[in-house]
Order: structure tokens, then sequence, then C-alpha cells
């Protein structure tokens, strides 16, 4: 892929403005020890989609360049690339066919390395996806590993003979689902073996019991942190280790022959084994790591993992937010839940990362979630904005490290409810609405229907589509034909209309990220807690360092007014001189109650407000 002689100046005038290092000190701070990742506001970028410099309808790494401005004037500090590896792109490059090259259609391996030093050299680190519990099936590894049962790669995958039954019928080695629907389990006919597969057939997972391949993913580190890469995502990383003998799993789904089996490939016996081992390397170069660990949520399971003590992540995403509107057996399926079930959670995490030593990633959407304005707040016109805002405000001053998705600055939304299944892309919702429809054969059409009413809401395709960037076709995002259709509301939610607009959902984040660097000992190390409120939508907590202040941050989560009585012990904050920030244009409406002094802050629809003091 070439650059152009504008993007070279482009890169040019980057390279020039100096760098302004993040913090690295480690001095105690009532939080713990102070590091540059606690600091961090991390930026995800999906690279299909974010921004396409060459026309072919594929957002690419110049793309992302030509855009590093954009990141500096947000005020994020990390950036961390989804994969722009050598894929075959049957799960949009979580199937990597080689670790070492890049994905042609994303750029080339020089444009990795300038990415990396022009981010550098404007203060923000860079973050690389490390996805080593499977490759693609047409990585090099595995193409040998299928040749033959005496090739010296064949232990480097997991290879069982099949099953067979009294009538001679052929059967997987035992009943576990893939995550992604069907068996977890391919037959290869070449060696008249299955080999595991817990994501797609075209992901085969590689086998960590052995030496080797331990060893290769200890290789793939080092290759790219000797480039300047600041750390990694680690996939689905709590599934490397997998039960020895691979037993069936409990029977838990009585319709389905083939079974979830989270108990025997989540947090094995040698995961953290394998941690200690990722950490060590990590270590030598400052580098850290945030883990993709699903299918756990005891806190002391997951402080074994990122206690610091433990030297082995240095945090983790917890699920349970994201699932608390989905049933156990279907995330697909739409559960009610409540201001409280979420305050539950963000309480459990951010009590137990205290005590326990261990440190939170916060996020509400990435690239495998749906956009959180319409999953947690409302992406009505009327209320959209400040909605957005709202959930910006509750999530970015939690005590943690804030990522931050491509398009969440701008309060991008689900897709349209009335766009047909054409539209989607993703292999999970293909697989899954082409098992629905078989089942609907025998069920009903309104089994179909529920089952895409949760599609719509829930898809992996609601964040996927491209960024808008402004008006003109395609969103500003591709000058060719895009690789997904733009999202139809473009015209008015876009980054040219925000980014001089002073009431804007970017103008707001710009503002929220100053703020939570001006004060991070309150807000990153300081203490946490809620306060007790008895009107259902409505969040209020305290942050506070014994030095540097206290700061209470309220959000209401209805589409309604709220009267709120304010406490006797934060009455001196809640005055109009400590409101640091309002997501409204106007101050926050506090009146008198009664000659007692007591008095109320009368909340509009969504609103949020932080007030602070020290």
């Amino acid at each position: 892929m070439t650059i152009t002689m504008i993007e070279k100046e482009k890169r040019d005038h980057l390279l020039g403005n100096g760098a302004n290092n993040l913090r690295q000190t480690k001095s105690w701070v009532p939080g713990g020890i102070r590091a540059w990742w606690k600091e961090a506001s991390v930026y995800q970028i999906y690279p299909a989609s974010f921004y396409d410099s060459d026309g072919d309808g594929l957002g690419d790494i110049p793309g992302i360049i030509t855009k590093v401005d954009y990141l500096k004037n947000l005020g994020v500090d990390v950036v961390w690339l989804s994969p722009v590896y050598e894929s075959p792109q049957k799960d949009m490059g979580y199937d990597i066919s080689d670790y070492r090259q890049i994905h042609k259609p994303y750029g080339t391996i020089q444009d990795i390395e300038d990415l990396i030093e022009i981010l550098h050299h404007r203060g923000i680190k860079l973050i690389m996806d490390l996805v080593v519990n499977h490759s693609s099936d047409q990585h090099a590894w595995f193409k040998e590993s299928r040749s033959s049962k005496s090739n010296p790669f064949r232990d480097w995958y997991i290879w069982r003979p099949p099953k067979y039954d009294a009538n001679g019928n052929r059967h997987p080695p035992n009943n576990w689902a893939s995550i992604f629907g069907g068996s977890a389990w391919e037959y290869d006919a070449v060696t008249d073996e299955y080999y595991l597969h817990l994501f797609c057939a075209e992901q085969p997972d590689l086998n960590w019991e052995n030496p080797k391949v331990v060893s290769a993913v200890h290789d793939i580190l080092r290759f790219w942190l000797d480039k300047g890469v600041d750390g990694f995502r680690m996939d689905v990383i709590n599934v490397v280790s997998k039960t020895p003998g691979l037993p069936d799993a409990p029977i838990t789904v009585e319709s389905s022959k083939y079974q979830p089996a989270m108990m025997h490939y989540a947090n094995g016996p040698r995961l953290h084994e394998h941690l200690r081992g990722l950490r060590a390397i990590l270590d030598q170069y400052d580098a850290f790591s945030v883990g993709e660990m699903p299918f756990v949520s005891d806190p002391e399971d997951i402080l074994q993992a990122v206690g610091a003590s433990r030297k082995e992540l240095n945090m983790i995403f917890q699920f349970d937010i994201v699932e608390m509107d989905s049933s156990a057996s279907n995330k697909f399926t739409i559960v009610p839940w409540s201001l409280q079930n979420l305050r539950d959670i963000v309480a459990k995490w951010q009590t137990c990362m205290a005590t326990g030593d261990g440190w939170n990633a916060l996020f509400l959407e990435n690239h495998d979630q749906p956009r959180s304005v319409s999953r947690f707040a409302s992406d009505r016109p009327e209320f959209r904005i400040h909605a957005a805002k709202m959930l910006a405000t509750f999530l970015a001053l939690q005590s943690g490290t804030l990522f931050i998705y491509q398009g969440q600055e701008l309060g991008m939304a689900n897709l349209p409810k009335d766009w047909g299944l054409e539209e989607f892309k993703d292999v999970e919702t293909i697989n899954y609405m082409n098992e629905v429809a078989e089942i609907s054969k025998v069920k009903s059409p309104a089994f179909y229907d529920n089952a895409l009413e949760g599609v719509r809401a829930k898809a992996r395709d609601n964040s996927r589509s491209p960024f808008q960037w402004d008006t003109t076709t395609n969103a500003g995002f591709s000058t060719g034909n895009p690789w997904m259709r733009v999202n139809d509301d473009y015209l008015y939610c876009n980054a040219q209309s925000q980014i001089d607009n002073s009431e804007s959902v970017l103008t707001f984040w710009r503002k929220l990220l100053r703020l939570r660097r001006q004060m991070l000992d309150v807000f990153v190390y300081g203490d946490f807690k809620f306060l007790s409120v008895e009107d259902e939508n409505l969040s209020v907590y305290e942050r506070s360092h014994p030095f540097a202040g206290r700061a209470l941050v309220l959000c209401n989560f209805s589409q309604h007014p709220i009267n709120w009585i304010i406490p006797d012990d934060v009455r001196f904050l809640c005055g109009h001189e400590n409101l640091a920030l309002c997501n409204y244009g106007t101050a926050a409406s506090l009146e008198s109650l009664d000659p007692d002094g007591k008095r109320e802050i009368r909340f509009r629809p969504y609103e949020s407000m932080i007030f602070f003091a020290k």
C-alpha cells in the first residue's frame, strides 16, 4: 500500500510536534502504586471501519495515521488496534494466518512501524490484539498439523479420533458446543480425526500443553514489543488451558446435542502458569496487558489473574455488565435490567479491586458489543445527545483504566431496526440466524421474529459499521463502496458537526477526559462508594482522596425529570460554585425545599452532574 504526498506531509507534520510521554512514576498513592496504564484513557480502533485512505472500501493503517490529530485532540493516551495481522477474515481478523505480517488491504509492516512512531511522538501509546487461543486454519502451523499424524506440528493443535455409536455412525470426541454454534469439533478427512475449535471451524485451537506452542507465542510478543508496541489486549486468554482428558460437559441444554462446556476450558488448570510466562516478557518492556476473560465472574477467580502480587495480567475485561441483559444460555435473548443491577455490578468490582490490589478495565461497548447509548439509555433523537453524555460521565470517573470504542465519543447508535438481515456481516449472527431458521420450521415464524429482534439489539455488527466522519458520501469513511453499509443517521451524527460544537457529545468527552487527567488522585486513585439513593433511576457515587479532594458523580438514567433531596453529609459539595461539569448547556437546577435549609436537585432527562471540592 502506497502513501500519497499529502499523507506524507501530514505524517511529517505529526512527527514534528514532539512527544509528551505519559507519566511513569511509581510513588505510593492511596490507590496503590502509580502506573501509566492505570491513568490512561484507551481508544479502541476497529481497523476495517475507521478510515479508508485508498478507496477500496476497507479501513486501513495509513487511514489511521491521517487521523492521529483527531485522537490527540480527543485526549486519549493509548490506541488499542484490533487485529491487523494477515488473515482470511473469516472472523474479521481474529483468525490469524501469520502473526508477523499485516493483512494486505490494511497495509504493511512499515505502516505499523510508522503508526507506532507517530503515535509515540504525539504522546500516545499503542497496544495490539494478541489472539493466541486459536489461529486460522490457513496458518502454516495448521497446514502442517493436518497433513499427517506424524507431522512435527501435529501436536500444535488439539486432535482426537472420532467416537462411533452402536450403528457405526461417526461422532465428535465429546459433546462440547462451539461458542459460535454447532459442535466445537470439525472432522478432517485427511487424517480421519477431529480438531477442536471453540469458535469458528476456521479457527482451530492451539495446544498450549505443547511447550513449543508456548515458546512460539512468547516469540510473537517479543517480535511486536521490539517494534515499540506498548502492550496487548489478550483475546479470550482464559480459555487457553483445557481440562485434561477433555471430558463431556453436563447436559444443560436438553434441546441440543452439543453442550456449553465453559467449565472445561475457562480458567483451566495451567492458566496462571501461562499468564505468568507472558507477564515476565511484558515486564521487560514496561508493557501492559488487559485480558478478555469470559465465562468467569467470581472476584476471587479474577483476582488470581489480576492481583498485583500475582504478576499475571494488569487487568481484565469483566462481562457482568454486558451480560446483565442476556439469558445465561443465549446472548441474543433480551432480559430486562435495572439500575440496581448495574450499581451492584460496579460496586462489586470497584470494591474487590480496591481490597484485592487489582485493577479495573472500564468499558460499556467494544467491537463485540452493541452501542451503549442504544443499549443502556436511549438513542431517540430527543434524548440521544444527553444520554450519551450521561453514560460517559457514569463510566469515565470510576476507578480503573478507561476504554472508549471508536464512535462512542460521538454517541453512535445501533443499526436501524428496519435493516434486513442481509446487511449483517458477522459470522456469529449469521450462524445463529441459520440455526434459528431451522428451528423455526418446527416451532413458528414468531420464534424467528423474536430471535431477529434480539439480533438487532445485540449483534456485534451494531458497533462495526463505518465511522461517521462527515456528511459526504459514505460519511467520509471511504470514496469507494464500504465493506459494510454506513448507518443511516450519519447526516446528523458525525465528527465534523461535533468538533466545534460546544454542546456535542465529542466536546463533552474531551472535557471529561481533561477533568479525569487533571484530578488523577481523585478519579483514578481515590476511594469509591455509591450513595444510597431511593430513586431507581438515579445513580450517585462519590470519589475522594484525603489530600486532593472529594467529588460527587450524579446520573439520571431515565427520560423523565427526577427530584433528589441532597443528603446532609454532601450538601456542601452540591453548590453551583462546585459544579465541575454538567451534560446540559445550563447549570444544574438547585432549589431550597424548606426553612431548615434542605436542598434538592432537579434532574432533567438523562442529566449528569459532577461536583468537586478540595
